[in-house]
């Protein structure tokens, strides 16, 4: 695959491909038009054609896709062809469902220890994971190789933690909590901001409200 600059829409389009091919391989089809798989998604053929042209050229003429082939193209192309290991730093709620989540075992996502300052929740089992004391990441990090470390902590505990994880060799933060994190190069932040995503729902239903009331009174 040739280097070029591939734009992050494309990028964050890929693993929704990978999920909808994965489903059409569960129903044992085999081949796809790019017409057939747009329709499925939602988008248009010559989307998804622009798309898979940023990465080699996939698709037969007359033939479509292979499905197989281009599931596992695009699982290397998004790097899940590998196993990443992960750490979550936060006891609560949203740590605890993202820990109990058995989908990312599956995509190649282990999950290896969780963290917590909380003394009621240190040494709870939480799934198959002990919650461990935050106290003792540093030396964590130190005896065990971290791809990941999620989030899921308060603003000001945030800032503090994030410096000790890329410190400790993380390369890769998943942020759930409502901060920005500030990393050198190197050390990529996928940000996850619950309450920003939710105020632009709240955008869009309020846009469509007032739409309707202007479709209204024409």
């Amino acid at each position: 695959m040739e280097n070029k600059n591939i734009s992050m829409a494309v990028i964050k389009r890929m693993p929704r491909y990978y999920r909808y091919l994965g489903d059409l391989l569960d129903n044992d089809i085999l081949k796809i038009s790019s017409k057939d798989l747009a329709q499925k998604m939602g988008i248009t053929a010559s989307q998804i054609r622009q798309d898979f042209n940023n990465f080699g050229s996939f698709g037969q003429q007359g033939y479509g896709y292979d499905v197989r082939l281009l599931y596992h193209e695009i699982k290397r192309i998004i790097g899940i062809d590998k196993v990443y290991s992960i750490i979550i730093i936060g006891a609560g709620n949203i740590g605890q469902a993202l820990a109990n989540y058995q989908n990312f075992k599956r995509r190649g996502f282990n999950i290896i220890a969780m963290f917590d300052k909380n003394p009621k929740l240190i040494g709870e089992l939480i799934g198959k994971l002990e919650v461990l004391d935050i106290e003792t990441l540093p030396k964590f990090l130190e005896d065990n190789s971290v791809d990941i470390a999620v989030l899921s902590i308060p603003k000001l505990e945030a800032e503090k933690v994030s410096e000790t994880i890329i410190s400790g060799g993380v390369k890769g933060i998943w942020n759930f909590s409502p901060v920005d994190i500030k990393a050198p190069e190197g050390v990529i932040v996928e940000s996850v901001p619950l309450t920003d995503s939710l105020m632009t729902l709240s955008y869009r239903l309020s846009e469509e409200s007032i739409l309707e009331r202007i479709n209204l009174h024409k």
